[in-house]
């Protein structure tokens, strides 16, 4: 019954009872006597009692809708409020989550488009990067070396730091292309993948220790790629806003799929609002149907990144494709 009927037939059914009843048994008299007034008081009590109940049964779900439409986030899908009260209400909350249905597909595809775009972007910069200017700073390394050879005895100091500063920047620019284009994710497969990432962040500072076994099951590429850029956010954010000493890669499978978890021994987040990083992680790990949870490590300390990928059609054992060992830092 929808609330219009609901509050029509409870008003309807109080006044025709009270009709009935000064038509019937009760009167009033003038002055008022103390029974009549009692009896008057008493039914507008219970009439006043029984609108309040119906009014605050059919705008309960209203009101469970609002806070539903308050924290909803479409990067944590799935959130739907329940369907319930008059039908009114009802109708409602069901164009509600159908909205929240597009918006949250609209959404994936946007971000696929994006996310796909941003792949190739630095797919280009990491090969204009090696091409370009990797090829320019080599050229300019070797015309040092002339000079070098050509200069006096006290230039060539000199000469010397600038071939140093040369050929740092060269080791820069060629560690940036690696970032920006996994050329190991796509030659030696994802274990090898992680594994190489610990390392590069072990070599700037941060100690990283990885547990990969190399019988994991084989992922889908898009699959792959997510795993990878999530596990390189992760470090990333963690070298440079933790202040931890140590991290760690688990890459294991679970019941109903693979985990993938990086966790550190840093200061965490406390009540920071997530950043772009995050929001970044979550939208990649929409796109492959993965859950995302970022919460703190154990007894409050430092930060868990999880990533957990459902079990897919087709999924395989995982080759091994190198020979490092699966633990190490």
């Amino acid at each position: 019954m929808s609330l219009f009927w609901r509050i029509f037939s409870l008003n309807s059914a109080g006044l025709i009872v009270a009709a009935a009843l000064l038509l019937g048994p009760v009167t009033v008299s003038t002055p008022v006597l103390p029974a009549e007034a009692l009896v008057v008081v008493a039914g507008l009590a219970v009439l006043l009692a029984v609108s309040a109940v119906v009014l605050r049964v059919g705008l309960a779900p209203l009101e469970r809708l609002g806070r539903s439409m308050a924290t909803a986030d479409l990067l944590r899908p799935g959130a739907r409020a329940a369907v319930a009260g008059p039908a009114e209400a009802a109708e409602l909350i069901r164009t509600y989550n159908t909205m929240l249905d597009r918006l949250e597909t609209e959404r994936a595809s946007s971000a696929a488009r994006a996310l796909s775009a941003q792949e190739r972007e630095r797919h280009r910069i990491a090969r204009e990067l090696h091409d370009e200017v990797g090829q320019t700073l080599t050229a300019v390394l070797l015309q040092l070396k002339r000079v070098a050879d050509r200069a006096p005895e006290e230039l060539r100091e000199e000469v010397g730091q600038a071939q140093e500063a040369t050929r740092a920047g060269l080791d820069e620019i060629r560690r940036i292309a690696r970032r920006l284009r996994p050329g190991v994710l796509e030659e030696l497969g994802l274990a090898s993948a992680l594994r190489s990432l610990a390392t590069e962040f072990t070599a700037h500072g941060l100690s990283v220790r990885h547990h990969v076994p190399g019988d994991l099951p084989a992922l889908p590429e898009e699959a792959e790629l997510v795993v990878y850029r999530v596990a390189q956010e992760a470090l990333t954010n963690t070298a440079r806003h933790a202040g931890a000493a140590r991290a760690e890669i688990r890459f294991r499978r679970i019941a109903d799929g693979v985990e993938l978890v990086v966790s550190d021994n840093g200061k965490g987040f406390g009540t920071a609002a997530e950043g772009a990083g995050i929001g970044g992680m979550r939208e990649r790990a929409l796109l492959i149907g993965a859950a995302l949870a970022v919460r703190p490590g154990p007894e409050g300390r430092g930060t868990d990144v999880r990533l957990c990928i459902p079990t897919m059609p087709g999924i395989s054992a995982m080759p091994a494709k190198s020979a490092i060992p699966a633990g190490g830092r």
